[in-house]
């Protein structure tokens, strides 16, 4: 049997697979060097919990980078089982005796990550758990390669407990190591971090001098102490400007004490569509883990924008993303309640907040409402629908017309609203984003006085002509529907305000669905064709109904039989399609077209032919 053998592991292909598969790129090295820094500061307060904690990043003259922190430092066998292993989980969990929670990353795989954009990583660092230890250097290069050296005692009193990472950039990444990038790298990601982190920084005065721009804030915004709630509100809309750019319309708090998290939910003060940017800004142990990080909230929650702090949920393996476990889905419904539990309360009081927000983000009310039967009732009372009536909402229709219809369609309500409002009914348009769903949930919440609009609703209003009237229309009427046989429209005569329609088209929602169905019973095999026939019910054709009030109307009904009835009986149907909203198919289309060359060459037909004119004045 042969010995065991290890596997070779290529550096470069490592490093490749970290900034194009792991990581979203190079700019998270100063995240990684950080979470190392900061983690070692938290190793070393185990020990000393009064112990400096400080994290320093300095750029320097021949395009290099330092980072240096106060933490806990390496002796030379912890440099070498940390540092000589790719991937090797630190000594951190089995030496000192501390749970994972407890630290930001993986101390191998963070420094690794500068391979990204550095050839060279130098790393000195001297123990403060063995003051006895010699500090060491540990030097890497890009091609696999790496040093490991104990300096002398002499040399070893010059250098502070705890480690300094060195950078070499890279022939195409020195942009990356320049003291812009780097001071915005470290705001990004590390203004929140419970150290004193700071970027020495050039002076803006023109000058060599330097000097250290602390990042890092001393506690989380949402819980400093103020003086007042009014304070307070002031501070969080100023911190959601400089963190998230826009000033919002309310703050809510948020917390989960089970997940250790804590953080602001920030009102949007502009509508957003649904599902549109439901991404939020998320620290783990205050550490940036991503500014867009998505699954925090319920959809219907697109109204705010998050800034929280966890301890207890986890990243994904390019810490970026949280990972989906039991913890995350409890948290999400903690805060989705904690979201709810505002809105309600907001939304049943009459401030100018309440207002704004129905104003601004009606939307997600109405989204809720679609699954919470509170906030189904709460919307009932306070959403503003249009109406045939004017603008109402719907607990308003119910009280004042007894029952609320509504057009599941915009172009159904753009169809009948001009005969509903001249005949003072009421009709609700149920036809944008939620609201046919909407109100065919409170239909079943409140049945019987909640219904979709059917075609009888209209035709009860209108007025039949009289007896005289109809007898003298009657062979007009016979010849009508003979012409819109084909297109599965029966006419009909009525009177009805307002006189300048002259023609309105009635259909229900059964009513297309049974004549698709007899359209598609038609076209399939016998087989088919007998299974379909078991759905297919008895229902009347559409209406066209004609305005006797119209003086349109009037001319067309005397007009004799022939091609200029039939052209403009043809195009009053359509007319009243358009009106509806709907679109004209290829069937319709031909009809239009058919029908304005009838008039066209009706009217032709009895105009004078032009006089010629060529002929030269004999004068």
């Amino acid at each position: 049997m042969t010995d065991p053998q290890a596997f070779q592991v290529d550096l470069h292909g490592v490093v490749d697979l970290l900034a194009r598969h792991l990581y979203s790129g190079e700019r998270v090295y100063l995240r990684e060097l950080m979470q190392n820094g900061v983690d070692a500061i938290t190793a070393r307060r185990s020990l000393d919990p009064q112990c400096p904690a400080t994290v320093r990043i300095r750029t320097l003259p021949d395009g290099g980078l330092s980072v240096t922190d106060s933490g806990v430092g390496l002796t030379a066998a912890e440099a070498a089982e940390l540092l000589a292993t790719v991937g090797r989980s630190s000594k951190r969990d089995a030496d000192l005796g501390m749970a994972r929670e407890e630290y930001l990353g993986q101390f191998g795989i963070g420094l690794l990550s500068a391979f990204m954009v550095a050839d060279r990583i130098e790393l000195t660092s001297r123990s403060a758990r063995d003051p006895q230890a010699l500090a060491v250097c540990w030097i890497g290069h890009a091609d696999g390669s790496y040093e490991l050296t104990e300096l002398d005692p002499e040399a070893s009193a010059q250098v502070p407990e705890g480690s300094t990472v060195l950078l070499r950039p890279r022939r195409d990444a020195e942009h990356w190591l320049e003291v812009d990038t780097v001071v915005g790298l470290a705001e990004e990601f590390g203004s929140l971090l419970p150290v004193d982190l700071a970027v020495e920084v050039p002076l803006d005065d023109g000058s060599d001098t330097r000097v250290w721009r602390r990042i890092t804030e001393p506690e989380l915004p949402w819980q400093v102490e103020h003086p007042s709630a009014a304070h307070r509100s002031v501070a969080l809309t100023r911190y959601c400007e400089r963190a998230l750019g826009f000033t919002p319309l309310a703050a809510i708090d948020l917390e989960v004490p089970l997940a250790g998290v804590s953080g602001v939910a920030y009102v949007l003060p502009s509508a957003v569509p649904p599902g549109g940017g439901g991404t939020h800004r998320v620290y783990l142990k205050r550490m940036l883990l991503g500014t867009r990080v998505e699954g925090l909230l319920p959809e219907w929650a697109f109204f705010v924008r998050c800034v929280i702090d966890a301890s207890g949920l986890r990243p994904t393996a390019s810490r970026e993303q949280l990972y989906s476990d039991e913890v995350l889905l409890v948290t999400q419904e903690a805060l989705a309640q904690t979201i709810r539990d505002w809105l309600l309360t907001t939304l049943e009081s009459d401030s100018g907040v309440a207002t704004e927000f129905v104003r601004t983000h009606h939307l997600a009310v109405r989204s809720l409402a679609l699954s919470d039967d509170t906030m189904l009732d709460l919307a009932a009372r306070i959403l503003p629908y249009e109406t045939t009536d004017g603008t109402l909402t719907l607990d308003e229709v119910a009280a004042q017309h007894g029952t609320v219809i509504y057009a599941p369609t915009l172009e159904e309500y753009k169809r009948i609203a001009p005969v509903a409002r001249a005949q003072q009914m009421a009709v609700v348009n149920a036809g944008y984003v939620y609201d046919a769903d909407l109100l065919g949930r409170l239909a079943h919440r409140r049945p019987g006085t909640v219904r979709p609009l059917a075609t009888g609703d209209i035709a009860q209003v209108l007025t039949p002509v009289s007896p005289e009237r109809e007898l003298a229309t009657l062979d007009a009427v016979a010849a009508g529907n003979t012409v819109l046989a084909d297109q599965d429209c029966e006419l009909v005569l009525r009177t009805f305000e307002p006189a300048e329609l002259p023609a309105v088209l009635l259909h229900d929602r059964d009513g297309d669905h049974q004549r698709e169905l007899r359209r598609v019973q038609e076209q399939a095999d016998d087989l088919w064709g007998d299974v379909l026939a078991g759905f297919a019910k008895p229902v009347a054709a559409r209406q066209l109904v004609l305005n006797d009030s119209a003086p349109l109307v009037r001319d067309l009904l005397a007009a004799p039989p022939g091609e200029v009835f039939e052209a403009g009986l043809q195009s009053l149907y359509v007319s009243a399609l358009l009106l509806a909203g709907e679109p004209l198919r290829a069937r319709e289309s031909a009809l239009m077209t058919g029908s304005m060359a009838a008039l066209l060459r009706a009217g032709l037909a009895g105009t004078p032919a032009p006089q010629d004119d060529s002929e030269e004045d004999p004068r």
